[in-house]
């Protein structure tokens, strides 16, 4: 009887996550959490680090996007840079603006 073959490794799993409150998203290979990326460029890099040199993270079939694709990235700094806006607007009304 011949001993079992483990199948050959096939191409990681790499995810990246639903975006936390502050818009960073984690990126993980198997179990592994490889980081935290608060940009695209952040997970090529993770990527990079990790040895899973992928040239296309965007459109690549090895990266599974949850809960938004690789233009998404929202959270706080959003909601800070509405805030600013909204108080340059009242400031203006308040000069007349």
């Amino acid at each position: 009887m011949a001993p079992p073959t483990t199948p050959p490794p096939g191409p990681p799993h790499i995810v990246v996550h639903s975006p936390a409150l502050d818009g960073s998203r984690r990126v993980t290979s198997g179990e592994e959490t490889l980081g935290v990326a608060s940009h695209i460029d952040d997970v090529a890099e993770l990527l990079r680090l990790a040895d899973l040199y992928v040239t296309d993270v965007e459109s690549s079939g090895l990266v599974e996007w949850q809960g938004g694709g690789p233009e998404d990235w929202p959270g706080l700094h959003e909601h800070h840079e509405h805030d600013e806006r909204d108080e340059h607007h009242e400031h203006d009304e308040h000069r007349g603006g």
